[in-house]
């Protein structure tokens, strides 16, 4: 998988520093990883498409924007993307801060580059979970949209009422037959994609579709 990984995922580096960005790059990319360099925060946003697989390595002290005003602009963006930050000017506070924020880690330069390489495959590989997450959300909803309004109403039911989901219970709720839920149940299960109750409520809940029961 960490192979696979390095194919089709790209470190984005940004530091501005450029011997930091000819160095580490170099060095990675015999390593066998996809590189992209940028010289400031700003270089990074303009070419930066959210839809591409990797993670960021950033730099600390950078002018203009540093490495956690980037942190936070993405964030407040709601662009998620894995940080390992590196820095030869941050403290204890920034540091905090940043892992605080959900960053990866905060190396200190000089670092080790096998432990740079360490962080950057535990970042690929949650940067790959997370996508996996989210494929897999945005095709539940998919599958939540081609049921018909009273599928969802009992779709619902079947969810958030894990006490009394029973098809009579849902019957006596909205007032039509239990032999209909029946048939109701069997179609969301089928469309869902789902074999049981269970299963569709984890689904769902991780869709984002219902609250949690």
């Amino acid at each position: 998988m960490a192979e696979e990984l390095k194919e089709t995922s790209c470190i984005f580096l940004v530091d501005d520093e450029a011997d930091v960005r000819i160095s580490l790059s170099r060095a990675l990319g015999l390593r066998g990883y996809q590189v992209q360099a940028f010289a400031s925060a700003q270089d990074f946003l303009d070419a930066y498409d959210e839809d591409a697989p990797g993670c960021l390595v950033l730099d600390y002290g950078m002018p203009r924007m540093d490495g956690l005003q980037l942190q936070e602009h993405l964030a407040g963006q709601g662009i998620r993307i894995p940080i390992i930050f590196i820095t030869g000017h941050g403290g204890i506070p920034e540091s905090v801060r940043a892992m605080k924020m959900g960053a990866m880690d905060f190396l200190e330069k000089p670092f080790k580059q096998s432990v740079l390489i360490e962080r950057i495959d535990a970042a690929f590989e949650e940067d790959r979970k997370y996508r996996e997450a989210n494929r897999k959300s945005w095709a539940s909803r998919a599958r939540f949209d081609s049921l018909t309004d009273r599928e969802r109403e009992i779709a619902r039911l079947m969810v958030t009422h894990p006490g009394s989901n029973s098809s009579k219970d849902i019957a006596r709720r909205l007032d039509i037959s239990p032999r209909t839920v029946d048939h109701h149940r069997a179609r969301i299960l089928e469309k869902m994609g789902v074999g049981s109750v269970a299963e569709l409520v984890d689904t769902t809940v991780k869709a984002g579709l219902f609250s949690e029961p």
